[in-house]
């Protein structure tokens, strides 16, 4: 009788760990996804911070399009030559990795 009680207090205790593991890992998801949202914006506005940086860096680049986040991150499609490619940048021009 003392085992059978003990191996149901070990498989509550065990489900019970499993319980509280699974909502951090959804609000860990949520996260993510909010993060990775961008509105499309006109060229035009653009930071002048943003569009130096790119000319710094790339200067034959063309951009395609524009967006941002709520965070004042920038993503820009960017056409280099023949190959297109995303670009991140924040509001000072700093580019993200």
């Amino acid at each position: 009788m003392k085992k059978l009680i003990l191996s149901a207090a070990v498989l509550l205790g065990s489900l019970s760990t499993f319980a509280a593991i699974v909502p951090i890992q959804n609000s860990v998801e949520k996260i993510i996804t909010i993060a990775d949202e961008y509105t499309e914006i006109k060229i035009e506005e653009l930071p002048a911070a943003v569009t130096d940086a790119l000319k710094a860096a790339y200067s034959d680049a063309v951009i395609n399009k524009a967006y941002v986040n709520e965070n004042k991150e920038y993503k820009l499609d960017v056409t280099i030559g023949d190959k297109e490619s995303s670009l991140f940048a924040d509001v000072n021009g700093n580019w993200i990795q």
